[in-house]
């Protein structure tokens, strides 16, 4: 039989889902809680507290503070029995019992952990993660909210520096997605708690200062309702009327920005009346009532956030009006779906699901609204990331309207381009001028609330290059861009299948080395761009295709260009192995030998041995200093080797070059070498950087007159800086 507490703890939950939701399946509820409460049982969290009290406070929350629906509140009784458990239990488990809906939301809840915690955050792809998380079911980053909110109340039995950790990833993460998502109470409790382990001292003197005076700020509230609840009354309304103090975080910000000490904050707290209605018009009548008959308002401090709701779906008339003192106090006026939206957000959706004022229109919104936020992530910095998330979130808005009045809430700083976006894509594609108030102005002009846009439009027109440096909206900038990568996709596939078709028809073999040369030779940075100019004929296809018959012997062959470095390493190693066995003592092969690496003697060069001990014959250079050194103290040790007597009579060399970088560069040197009766260019490794370039050719030449006059031939080639025989490093 169950402890009493423990069915204490049930029966509190169930009638918590009876009293805040519409439908609720007990059966459902009481199987998450046994399954959870069993899956827990014998763990224990560092507070010293049973672990199933987290679970089930975090159901609390979400059938209470954040009421959900009873799927929800299933899956937060069980969100940590995959991670947290001793038990090997998975999403599939979970089916089993639960379903796939509760498997999938819990499974999501566990991978988004990593994803939210320890600062990894930081990472931009984490941040898609989220989304894809967000996307698949808003209840996953709802019940983490409530998770994160029940580990901040209960955050004082961690270290100091976990309570800063947690406080200070509370504040850059969590907080500004409460304010995306309309969880206003949420959000401000969060401030406060991570203000109280962030800012201690500041936190714990605002606190007493303002007990000090809650009495005296409480009794002057009442006296200002007073009034107010005696008209409303005898014109008939039904409406409930209270005054709410700012959470502390938000005094201590409009301290600091306004250099004032909390003494000369006037607004510390707010009115709020909440009708028990749906009319709209009920609003404005109520705030007519007040400003007209009760207390005057404050000249240019009306906001209307009924017509133009914030982008979190806010909804309410906000005005300041003087009180009998002279004090200015805000009021607020909204209906009770309004009320339930501006506190709870986008879990408010469950509630009042069906009822206009709130639906499936505005749960897409809010979708679309993170959506935006992840994808104006791309080119971000890391370190940036969380910065440039907080911007988007808390971005002030502007108010525009269309030729027929139609409201568009934009981004401050948004240009015609933007709102021609906003309207169609195919507007915005085809945008070429736009009247603002019935003036043309430029594209790239910055619009203010109130303006009228009527947007110019030509189907011959097209986003120009420009365009994704004016726009400010991600749903422009990403429009922008998909537009010139299809078109850029478009134009390389057209010129992949030129180029292709050329060197078929000429019949040239081509290695990627070749390839990656050639791209680089016409001074482009990827396949797409080089293609693309093919496309375009931004460069001739013969041009490339000569260059590419420049640098093979003969059709059927190609070419190996090394990217390596290390040039003379490279002519050592195609040198050797392009000549048979060395021969020792005249004419006998067979000895083991191997090459110094202090000379690095190469075929051409006059070579004698060395006999080593262990290790063969080492083949040295005659001019090698090493070599006259061991001649004079082991002269018996020096043996006499020479290269093959190959039938071609051509040996390989190596030529060092350097000089001022330019397109065409490899094609003249090839050019040059050829013409001067070379019948083989063995390998070119070139590198350009800064506008200069330096590179080794290696080709055969039937002696050193031979290649005496083709170094010559190569300095006379215009940018060429330096060519010399490349004989050491």
């Amino acid at each position: 039989m169950k402890d009493v507490a423990v069915k204490k703890k049930l029966d509190l939950i169930l009638s918590l889902c009876k009293k805040n939701f519409q439908k609720v399946d007990e059966h459902l509820i009481k199987k998450a809680f046994y399954f959870s409460f069993d899956v827990h049982k014998n763990q224990l969290r560092k507070s010293g507290d049973v672990f199933f009290n987290h679970p089930y406070q975090v159901a609390k929350i979400i059938t209470d503070e954040i009421p959900l629906d009873d799927i929800s509140v299933a899956a937060a009784l069980m969100h940590d029995v995959i991670e947290e458990s001793n038990h090997e239990i998975d999403r599939d488990s979970i089916k089993e019992e639960f379903g796939d809906t509760i498997a999938d939301i819990v499974n999501g809840l566990t991978k988004i952990k990593d994803i939210l915690e320890g600062y990894e955050i930081k990472q931009a792809e984490n941040y898609r993660k989220l989304f894809i998380a967000v996307a698949n079911d808003i209840r996953v980053i709802l019940i983490k909210f409530a998770d994160r909110l029940h580990n901040m109340r209960t955050l004082e039995f961690h270290s100091q520096e976990k309570k800063i950790r947690i406080s200070q990833e509370t504040m850059e993460l969590y907080v500004p997605l409460a304010h995306l998502f309309g969880l206003a109470k949420i959000k401000w409790e969060l401030e406060d708690i991570a203000f109280k382990y962030l800012y201690a001292d500041e936190y714990d003197e605002l606190a007493r200062r303002i007990s000090q005076k809650r009495k005296e700020r409480e009794s002057y509230i009442k006296n200002f309702i007073q009034p107010i609840e005696t008209h409303l009354k005898i014109k008939g309304y039904k409406f409930s009327v209270y005054g709410r103090p700012k959470n502390l975080f938000s005094i201590y910000q409009k301290m600091k920005m306004q250099n004032k000490q909390i003494d000369d904050i006037n607004d510390i707290f707010a009115v709020r009346i909440v009708l028990d209605s749906d009319e709209i018009s009920n609003c404005y009548a109520v705030y007519s009532e007040i400003v007209n008959s009760v207390y005057q308002a404050v000249p240019g401090t009306f906001k209307d956030y009924i017509a133009t709701k914030k982008r979190n779906n806010y909804q309410s008339l906000h005005t300041v009006v003087f009180g009998d003192d002279g004090k200015k106090i805000e009021v607020q006026i909204r209906t009770k779906v309004m009320h339930e939206v501006a506190e709870k957000g986008i879990a408010a959706h469950w509630r009042y699901k069906g009822i206009s004022a709130i639906g499936d229109e505005e749960m897409q919104e809010w979708i679309n609204s993170t959506r935006e936020i992840i994808e104006n992530l791309n080119n971000v910095p890391l370190n940036q990331v969380v910065e440039s998330i907080k911007q988007q979130l808390y971005q002030r808005e502007i108010y525009i309207f269309t030729p027929k009045g139609e409201l568009k809430i934009l981004p401050y700083g948004s240009t015609p381009i933007d709102f021609a976006f906003s309207v169609h894509t195919d507007v915005g594609m085809h945008c070429i001028g736009a009247k603002v108030n019935g003036k043309i102005l430029p594209l790239d002009t910055k619009l203010q609330t109130g303006d009228q846009v009527e947007i110019l439009t030509s189907k011959n027109q097209t986003p120009s290059l420009d365009w994704e440096r004016i726009v400010i909206t991600s749903r422009a900038k990403q429009r922008i861009r998909k537009f010139f990568h299809d078109n850029e996709k478009k134009l390389s596939d057209e010129g992949k299948e030129i180029f292709e078709k050329y060197v078929k028809r000429n019949k040239i073999k081509l290695s990627e080395d070749i390839f990656q040369l050639l791209i680089k030779e016409f001074h482009f940075h990827s396949q797409s761009q080089f293609y693309s100019a093919i496309a375009e004929k931004k460069i001739e296809i013969e041009n490339v295709i000569l260059v590419l018959e420049k640098y093979t012997t003969n059709k059927d062959e190609t070419i190996v260009i090394s990217n390596e470095k290390n040039y003379f390493a490279n002519f050592v190693d195609v040198a050797r192995k392009i000549v048979s066995e060395i021969s020792f003592f005249g004419d006998i092969k067979g000895i083991k030998y191997s090459f110094a690496n202090c000379c690095h003697p190469i075929p051409g060069d006059e070579i004698v041995g060395f006999v080593t001990v262990g290790e063969g014959i080492k083949i040295h250079r005659k001019k090698c200093k090493n070599i006259l050194v061991l001649s004079q103290e082991s002269q018996n040790r020096i043996v006499s080797v020479e290269w093959p007597n190959e039938k071609n009579k051509y040996f390989p060399a190596a030529i060092k070059v350097n000089g001022n970088d330019r397109s065409g560069i490899v094609y003249d040197l090839s050019n040059t070498i050829y013409s001067s009766k070379t019948l083989n260019i063995r390998s070119i490794n070139i590198d350009a950087k800064d506008g200069f370039f330096e590179g080794l050719i290696v080709l055969d030449v039937v002696d050193k007159t031979h290649l005496n006059s083709i170094v010559e031939s190569i300095k006379k080639i215009k940018g060429v800086k330096f060519a010399k025989r490349f004989e050491e490093i």
